[in-house]
């Protein structure tokens, strides 16, 4: 398993994952994948902010290490991946925080309101979202 160092931002292998917090979100334009991450350019992608802002919190909140589907797992290695997917409910579980990030919401947002934009945000439409909610000790919610 690959974990982001929360201070440098540099992808870290594990084959037994220490502590770390996790980022559950939609998949939006331009993510930096396990490929872009160490590379130049991926300061300059539209994804990258979200990797800051994680891990930012991570360290924050004392941990050294992030995990984060879109730059965390090498999709060009077939059993890398196969194992990814078969692995990603244990992943959460064994996270210490998952940060669900809701690009469509407001971060003043009340999600008691019975129209807020937090009740229809597209994360909740998601076929993952359950085991990312449900596997987690903690859960802790972030709008843009």
């Amino acid at each position: 398993m690959y974990l982001l160092n929360t201070s440098t931002l540099q992808l870290e292998e594990f084959p037994n994952p220490t502590k770390y917090a996790i980022l559950s979100h939609v998949w939006g334009r331009e993510e930096v994948t396990f490929r872009d991450i160490n590379g130049p350019h991926a300061v300059r992608m539209e994804g990258y902010t979200k990797i800051e802002r994680c891990c930012a919190q991570a360290l924050a909140d004392g941990y050294k290490y992030a995990w984060i589907d879109t730059c965390c797992i090498d999709k060009s290695s077939s059993a890398e991946l196969s194992e990814a997917i078969n692995s990603m409910y244990r992943w959460y579980e064994g996270a210490a925080v998952c940060y669900a990030y809701l690009a469509d919401v407001p971060s003043n947002e009340n999600p008691a309101e019975k129209d807020s934009k937090f009740r229809h945000s597209r994360y909740f439409k998601r076929g993952w979202t359950l085991q990312e909610v449900i596997a987690p000790r903690r859960v802790t919610f972030f709008g843009r």
